[in-house]
């Protein structure tokens, strides 16, 4: 069933005005040529670098575009915004350098690395709450406050000056490629609200017609693909929290009218959060780039889409405001993803040896216990340890299954999305 177009559509012409109306305030950031991924692909890859601007994300563009376009009496009354981080860094950014006040809402979710940032780009223009388990909520908690007081929303996605901002990413990857005289064949672009993916079809729209868009969500938060299911916007009942920059339960209402209006060109897909990890590492190792998780969904997709030898596809690296006390849950998320990580419930009878049975006879040459914790000692003759066990090569889990089947010792697996894993992780 087809939505009614609430507001006026949204053009090329539009993104080059708010272009030139913020060009002063933002970077245009490098588009940059990968060759690991071109390599890996067939195509070229390239890179577009929003996690170079001074925010360290593409939202200053929205963020400046709504701002810079309030009345004198609107900045009088003070702004509000609610984000996962990186909408509320571009608003604190607009805030201190317009010389507006605002109040700033982010979940708890939101790591310490985002809102320390918030803090130091807003200054003494910005009030920071944080308040509810997601994004969500801290905005309901937003527009609250804003009926409240009679204070603007500056919304993060789902509003015409903020997807209009956010296109101005595709007029510049297209400006850039035009000079290296190529076109546009793939675009890849991280879904959240949808505010970057609808910016970015109402660009190529009028001005590359023939250009795939793909948007790539985190497998734990696809509103994206439930509102294509369902021919429009529906609340997923929960969200894994992990990529916080793309954790949103619902789709903007006008990210869904352009949306529809372009599913031709549209390929919705999710990537799930460990594959995530997996390339935020490979970004740090090989191209020295601090990608966030939303900042890796891009390049995530790659090695799952069905490229032609040769086509040049652009992946946007949309952020890159990550906590460097996350890395542990990276690179744990990042080896189950690849099967070299594994989570066992041993039950050890209390007798002598048991342990180096287990060591000696039940491991593989290559295998290394990197967890191990008795959880429970049922009576004298029995106990049950935790053990995490790292391998060589993924291949070499069901030799070690096998030996543990046909040791005397008891083992569970713990398989990833149990429960019990689930607290272990």
């Amino acid at each position: 069933m087809s939505s009614t177009r609430s507001v006026e559509p949204i053009h090329a012409s539009d993104i080059q005005l708010a272009q030139a109306r913020i060009s002063s305030t933002i970077a245009q950031t490098p588009l940059q040529y990968c060759p690991r991924l071109s390599e890996a692909t067939g195509a070229q890859v390239y890179l577009k670098r929003e996690d170079l601007q001074d925010v360290r994300s593409y939202k200053i563009r929205g963020a400046m575009n709504s701002v810079s376009q309030l009345s004198a009496q609107e900045r009088a009354a003070g702004i509000v915004a609610a984000s996962a981080g990186n909408h509320a860094q571009g608003v604190a950014y607009a805030c201190r350098t317009l010389g507006i006040q605002g109040k700033i809402f982010v979940p708890n979710q939101t790591p310490k690395q985002k809102r320390d940032r918030i803090r130091v780009h807003g200054g003494e223009a910005v009030e920071l709450v944080v308040t509810g388990d997601s994004f969500d909520e801290a905005a309901q908690a937003a527009r609250a406050d804003a009926a409240e007081r009679g204070a603007t929303v500056v919304e993060p996605f789902d509003a015409r000056p903020t997807v209009i901002g956010q296109g101005t990413v595709a007029a510049e990857v297209l400006a850039q490629l035009t000079a290296e005289g190529k076109a546009l064949d793939t675009i890849v672009v991280p879904v959240g609200g949808a505010g970057l993916v609808s910016g970015v079809l109402s660009y190529v729209a009028d001005m590359s017609p023939r250009t795939a868009v793909v948007g790539v969500e985190p497998r734990g938060a696809a509103s994206l693909q439930a509102a294509i299911r369902n021919d429009g916007p529906v609340t997923l009942e929960s969200v894994d929290p992990f990529v916080d920059g793309a954790a949103v339960k619902r789709l903007g209402a006008l990210n869904w009218e352009i949306v529809e209006a372009n599913l031709g060109r549209l390929h919705a897909m999710d990537v799930s959060e460990g594959s995530v990890c997996t390339e935020m590492l490979d970004l740090y190792q090989n191209e020295g780039i601090i990608a966030e998780p939303a900042g890796a969904l891009s390049v995530a997709a790659l090695r799952e889409l069905k490229l032609q030898p040769g086509e040049v596809v652009v992946c946007i690296i949309s952020g890159g405001n990550n906590d460097v006390l996350r890395y542990n849950e990276v690179m744990e998320r990042s080896l189950v993803h690849r099967g070299l990580k594994h989570y066992f419930l041993v039950n050890f009878p209390q007798e002598p040896g048991q342990l180096r049975h287990f060591l000696e006879e039940v491991l593989g040459e290559g295998d290394d216990v990197t967890r191990f914790e008795y959880l429970k000692r049922n009576n004298r003759e029995t106990g049950t340890a935790l053990v995490g066990v790292q391998l060589t090569k993924a291949a070499d889990l069901a030799p070690l299954l096998e030996r543990m089947e046909n040791s005397r010792l008891d083992c569970r697996q713990l398989e990833p999305g149990s429960p019990e894993y689930e607290f272990v992780i």
